[in-house]
């Protein structure tokens, strides 16, 4: 897919400095920087059996949260 995306001008100074000394172009530059925000904001799954296996990740999904949690309710 082809886009249009408003970019800096420092923004793409810098850019373009990366992808010299990279030996890439901006659009795979662009690529791979799309590729880490996806993999930096993908919700985990939540490596639990039992009981905590389908807890979301808000905290309560290890033990020892869920329990500190419960405490401070006292």
């Amino acid at each position: 897919m082809k886009t249009l995306v408003d970019i800096p001008e420092k923004q793409i100074r810098s850019l373009s400095e990366l992808c010299d000394k990279y030996n890439i172009s901006r659009a795979e530059a662009i690529r791979r920087a799309i590729d880490l925000f996806i993999i930096n904001n993908k919700k985990k799954p939540v490596d639990a059996f039992g009981a905590w296996k389908n807890k979301s990740d808000d905290g309560l999904s290890d033990g020892l949260n869920y329990q500190e949690n419960l405490r401070d309710e006292w």
